[in-house]
């Protein structure tokens, strides 16, 4: 198999990445949770920011909530940073800052699941295993020819292949750079909707390119399939300053984007009548007369 091909091309191509420079434990725990829900071109103008004004665990861990928050701005997803800070606190008085070696003993950290235990042994340590996101059950399924339904089952499955030495064995090379090239391949060539396969350094080992069946890996989930349904959602935003200050308040727990600071909000109107998010306007209101924004969040279209 031309996997070495395959780490050659990830290296030429996409060293650039900031997390990949000067890997360490703590830069991948890092960039893995930012990694979470964002693109890779967002994460890139946020890394080193972040880095700077949080250079290790320790400094992590004895920053307030507001401080992580604010060099957080700008990623998005906010309960992540607060995941992260919990992570690094946990690490540091239980573990005294050190890393435990095994995915398993990762895991046992709140906060940590199999995907980034996988991840900060496979890519922090550069040891063996295999971090299996979306990307790399679509690229191993296609390669090896897997008929798993895409989802826990597959990965599942690639794991226990990998643990058997039944696939990506008898290789001597870095599995650092064997995760970070079959991520690369994921999201360039090796797409959901789109194969590029005269570009894939793997084509002539992939059993899909060979039978022609690119885009029929992984199986897709057929039973139990949920339809989200999506909302209209007409808020009221009040802006009241006084003494050039802003009056703002903060979000709970429970509510969306905790831990951040809004307007306060009322809700004109709404589709789904079990939204709790906000207290309902109690008197009408000419909607036409108020200046609006629309945004958007989950299932729900916003009318500012």
């Amino acid at each position: 198999m031309s996997l070495h091909k395959l780490i050659q091309w990830s290296e030429k191509d996409f060293t650039d990445l900031p997390w990949r420079k000067k890997r360490t434990l703590y830069g991948t725990l890092v960039s893995e949770i930012m990694l979470q829900q964002t693109t890779v071109g967002t994460v890139k103008n946020h890394f080193e920011k972040f880095l700077q004004r949080f250079p290790d665990l320790q400094s992590l861990a004895s920053a307030s909530e507001e401080e992580v928050i604010v060099a957080w701005k700008g990623l998005g997803y906010y309960r992540r940073a607060r995941n992260l800070k919990k992570i690094s606190e946990h690490l540091v008085s239980e573990y005294k800052g050190k890393f435990p070696s095994t995915a398993l003993e990762l895991q046992k950290i709140p906060g940590i699941g199999p995907y980034t235990s996988h991840a900060l042994i496979a890519i922090g340590k550069d040891a063996r295993g295999l971090a299996v996101d979306a990307n790399l059950e679509r690229v191993i399924a296609r390669l090896y020819g897997l008929e798993f339904e895409k989802g826990p089952k597959l990965q599942k499955k690639i794991l226990e292949l990998f643990e058997a030495d039944e696939i990506f064995s008898g290789f001597n090379l870095s599995y650092r750079a064997l995760n970070e090239a079959l991520m690369d391949l994921g999201r360039t060539f090796c797409q959901a909707r789109k194969a590029s396969c005269e570009l894939c350094p793997l084509k002539t080992d992939c059993h899909a390119f060979k039978t022609k069946k690119q885009l029929s890996f992984p199986l897709e989930k057929t039973a139990g399939k949920k339809v989200s349904q999506e909302h209209e959602l007409h808020l009221l935003r009040i802006l009241i300053i006084s003494k050039n200050k802003v009056l703002v308040y903060k979000k709970s727990e429970n509510e969306w984007l905790s831990g951040q600071y809004e307007l306060p909000t009322l809700v004109i109107s709404s589709t789904d009548k079990k939204l709790k998010q906000y207290p309902q306007l109690e008197t009408e209101l000419a909607e036409s007369e108020l200046k609006q924004f629309k945004t958007g969040i989950t299932k729900y279209k916003i009318i500012n």
